[in-house]
């Protein structure tokens, strides 16, 4: 077991998030290092002491994005206080803490790139800001960056604002695989799955408009409404005569939403187009359809979802700013022989070419240098006068 200690620094993220424990700790943990998480208490069930290998601790979740900026003094005070070796962030805000925690116990830090950070501000500016603010928070990325010892991003399309592919890993939000027995496809109304957060962004109150295009068809919904979103669905619901058909499951583990994804028959990734962050979504709730055996409907406009789709051969790309889209793209996998060829291919694909094991070694390459022990040269021996013979 390696003495060194990685600490997972969030400043928002939950204790038990797939990407940071589930994914990247474990395979953190099983290569031998110590973990731990330090992350805010959210509300909700409280999180086991310990996950996948990877210690858990909680501190007071700060409120709003004022309480989060002023909190990263108390955050980087938290985390040098645990002595780790390399600390990995996980949002910019926990950036600036790892970075200023290192100055104190030297440690060494890893940017974790989850999301388009430059393009973070443009819902809540006029449109003639949102250049200035892209250049100024691009400027400030390639700033952390370069201050770090490693940067990972989570998806293609990211490295560039943090000095390139030279500079960056690449360690991609693909398939993890989790025992679950494939969905067999039988005739009659499809069963409708939407998998995590909803929010009007991501395409919430579409769904009961979509519901009301097909009669017979059901909805199950994986996952919490984390918008203001959430009264206007259930009235649109109410209002079209839709709401009876619509299981509205809450948050569960992630196993036990593979399981519910199992007995569904079309995944839906609904995000919405305008931010640069749905443009280039990798999300979780892809690979989790296809390792259930679903088809999937997605963004024509999300460019490496759409990727992955064409390229597995496991969905179809719409546009899904328009229900009736969304709809026609239903009734195209209504035989479900079809249905069963593209779970297939889906599921194949995200135990192979998209699956995580490739990623977790890479993240694991990248650990192994940075704990290394420096390599010393001794000085070359100093020459001895050669006498030649008279």
């Amino acid at each position: 077991m390696s003495e060194a200690l990685v600490l997972m620094l969030s400043a928002a993220h939950p204790a038990a998030d797939v990407r940071i424990v589930g994914k990247e700790g474990a395979a953190l943990a099983g290569a031998g290092f110590r973990l731990r998480h330090l992350a805010p208490r959210l509300t909700g069930p409280a999180p086991p002491e310990r996950l996948h290998g990877v210690a858990l601790e909680t501190f007071p979740a700060p409120r709003g994005w004022l309480g989060r900026l002023r909190g990263i003094p108390a955050l980087a005070r938290r985390a040098a206080a645990l002595r780790p070796t390399v600390i990995h962030a996980h949002e910019p805000d926990s950036w600036l803490a790892a970075l200023l925690a290192a100055r104190h116990c030297g440690a060494r830090v890893v940017l974790d790139v989850h999301e388009h950070y430059p393009s973070r501000l443009d819902p809540r500016l006029p449109a003639p800001l949102r250049p200035l603010a892209r250049l100024a928070l691009r400027l400030l990325c390639r700033s952390l960056a370069a201050r770090a010892d490693a940067v990972v991003v989570a998806k293609d399309g990211l490295a560039g604002d943090y000095g390139g592919a030279a500079r960056c890993t690449p360690v991609r939000n693909y398939a993890d695989p989790v025992a679950v027995i494939p969905r067999r496809h039988v005739p009659g109304p499809p069963v409708l799955l939407h998998l995590g957060a909803l929010t009007a962004s991501r395409g919430a109150l579409l769904m009961p408009r979509l519901l009301a295009d097909l009669p017979q068809a059901r909805l199950r919904l994986v996952g919490r409404f984390t918008d203001a979103s959430e009264a206007a669905f259930w009235s649109c619901a109410s209002r079209l005569g839709v709401a009876a058909r619509i299981e509205a499951l809450g948050w569960m583990e992630r196993e036990a939403a593979l399981a519910v994804a199992a007995g569904c028959d079309i995944g839906l990734v609904l995000f919405q187009p305008g931010p640069e962050n749905h443009r280039l979504a990798l999300p979780h709730k892809l690979f989790d359809c296809m390792l259930a055996g679903l088809p999937v409907i997605v963004p024509d406009f999300a460019t490496e979802v759409a990727d992955v789709v064409r390229e597995a051969g496991c969905g179809l790309a719409v546009d899904v700013a328009d229900p009736g889209a969304i709809a026609a793209a239903v009734r195209a996998l209504s035989d479900p022989v079809e249905r069963a060829r593209l779970g297939a291919q889906g599921r194949q694909a995200a135990l192979g070419r998209f699956g995580w094991s490739a990623e977790a070694a890479r993240l694991v390459r990248l650990y192994q240098r940075l704990t290394a022990p420096p390599v010393t040269v001794a000085p070359p021996a100093m020459l001895q006068p050669v006498r030649l013979p008279p």
